[in-house]
């Protein structure tokens, strides 16, 4: 899990910049399923066929995209940008990957606290203020880095501790991942529906690869799986997930409950444990959009819980991956007979 995590996360692909993303998840996945396809918007498609005729699908979608930042101009040689779903504060000092041909490296200019003033001091910086040092003259900036040009975080791949791993887009490649380890779990295993396994695109922004997908696809039913607040030593407790705890099931009016107990049922006779996740209203997960494509589809929404989102610091626990994976495999079998019409 480890590996397939490095190789996933490694890959530089902010909302509506998915290629190299979308291109890694496609060549892992493609040994445990029957076909894979990449669709008009960009997103990644692979389905395990059950067999039988007219059968149902469940389709299970995990976002590949990530933050990251756009290129909005040149000053002498810096680069002027803004965020797309970046926190500013996680700005100054960063060290980021410029997604030019061949890509180039940057970090986000600072000023030392030497010659700030006390109330700036105190200010969190704004994208507006902020610009990327490149090294390069203004002349060469805006030759080799043209407006619009895409921005990642840089960042190494660090195991903490025995079970949990640190990186930059584990929101949501670590639930890929997740998704990668069900087909594994189903491989050869009957089944009594065709399976879709989405890496979708474009979630931290719109969410259309989603809805887009799901409104092709047609499934009966779908899961999104996202990540989830983890519970720090700062973190409200009623608001956050504990780190080894399992997966968190979402529950509330945007959940067929059908789908919610059939989660609960399975974690029970697996010994799985779970959280429960009260989601009252808009999830902010792809199950927002998937849910009403055609003439509405019954939805649940699976998370693993995940410490600093939209940081280049995310951290998971791996178990939480594998039981998540579990969870979602035992969910898969029978579901066409058993399932709600």
């Amino acid at each position: 899990m480890e590996q397939i995590l490095r190789r996933l996360c490694a890959a530089c692909g902010p909302s509506g910049f998915e290629v190299p993303a979308v291109l890694a998840a496609k060549e892992l996945l493609e040994p445990l399923v029957d076909e894979v396809w990449i669709d008009r918007l960009g997103s990644l498609t692979g389905v395990i066929r059950c067999g039988k005729p007219g059968a149902k699908r469940l389709l299970l979608d995990a976002h590949l995209d990530e933050v990251g930042l756009v290129v909005t101009g040149h000053k002498d040689g810096f680069l002027r940008f803004k965020a797309v779903g970046v926190d500013p504060r996680m700005l100054p000092d960063r060290e980021v990957v410029i997604l030019t041909d061949p890509p180039m490296l940057g970090v986000v200019a600072c000023l030392p606290p030497h010659v700030l003033s006390a109330e700036d001091r105190e200010k969190a910086p704004e994208v507006k203020d902020l610009f990327i040092d490149t090294g390069l003259s203004q002349e060469e900036a805006e030759r080799r880095i043209p407006i619009g040009t895409p921005v990642s975080y840089r960042t190494d791949f660090t195991p903490l501790g025995a079970r949990q791993v640190c990186t930059k887009s584990l929101d949501d490649r670590a639930c890929f991942a997740v998704l990668l380890r069900v087909a594994e779990l189903l491989k050869g295993q009957e089944l009594d529906v065709d399976l879709y396994i989405l890496g979708s695109v474009c979630e931290e922004t719109s969410g259309v690869g989603a809805q887009a997908a799901a409104q092709g696809l047609a499934p009966d039913f779908c899961v999104a799986v996202d990540v989830t607040h983890g519970r720090t030593a700062d973190a409200p407790k009623g608001e956050t997930y504990g780190m080894g705890g399992g997966p968190a099931v979402g529950i509330g009016p945007n959940m067929a409950r059908w789908m919610v107990k059939r989660l609960l049922d399975k974690a029970a006779q697996l010994d799985i444990t779970v959280q429960k996740e009260v989601m009252e209203g808009n999830t902010g997960t792809n199950g927002w959009d998937m849910q009403i494509a055609n003439e509405g589809i019954a939805t649940a929404i699976v998370s693993v819980p995940l410490k600093y989102m939209h940081t280049p610091v995310e951290v998971v626990e791996l178990g939480d991956i594998e039981d998540c994976a579990r969870l979602l495999a035992a969910f898969a079998q029978g579901i066409g007979e058993e399932g709600a019409q």
